[in-house]
């Protein structure tokens, strides 16, 4: 548990200062630019608007990717803690991946049940309606990720039991010749 403490010490800023560094690459992709637009380089015979506008928005998609890639890791963390308190148990099982594909069966279920009901709200009604589809699609969605994480750690180990097998033929192999 202290090492997920830790990484999310250290993840959570650098999302942060590479959120802000994009932000700020964007606003000068949108400010900078036009002040330079109509100006053809020599050589290049290409707008320098254009070309500055370009290198700000690839440096503006590195500290995005860069954010995503730490933000991938601290949802990780996330999906975790959201399943637990789902009343998910922690394994790695089909059965358990069988249980959150029910899991989103039902809350499709109760998510479309639930819209006409709450449609009928005087002045709320599309702003509940609206809100139930959001909550259920990210409930959905960390569900399906969910998933995905199992059936990937699945396949790692029989990956990883396959390749011992394998690498015991082989020094087995060696070993009577």
């Amino acid at each position: 548990m202290k090492a997920r403490s830790e990484e999310i010490r250290r993840r959570f800023p650098r999302i942060v200062m590479n959120l802000v560094m994009a932000l700020i690459f964007w606003l000068i992709s949108v400010f900078i630019p036009p002040t330079v637009s109509g100006t053809v380089l020599p050589g290049l015979n290409a707008d320098a608007g254009f070309l500055l506008w370009i290198v700000t928005a690839v440096i503006m998609a590195i500290f995005l990717i860069r954010a995503l890639a730490d933000a991938l890791v601290l949802g990780d963390f996330l999906t975790d803690i959201i399943v637990k308190r789902m009343g998910i148990k922690e394994e790695l099982s089909p059965k358990r991946a069988a249980r959150d594909f029910i899991y989103i069966i039902v809350i499709i279920l109760i998510a479309t049940a639930l819209s006409p009901i709450l449609a009928t709200v005087k002045n709320f009604g599309q702003i509940l309606t609206t809100v139930t589809t959001y909550v259920a699609l990210g409930l959905i969605i960390i569900l399906i990720y969910d998933i995905g994480r199992i059936i990937y750690r699945i396949i790692e180990q029989k990956a990883e039991l396959l390749a011992d097998r394998l690498a015991r033929m082989v020094e087995k192999d060696a070993n009577s010749e």
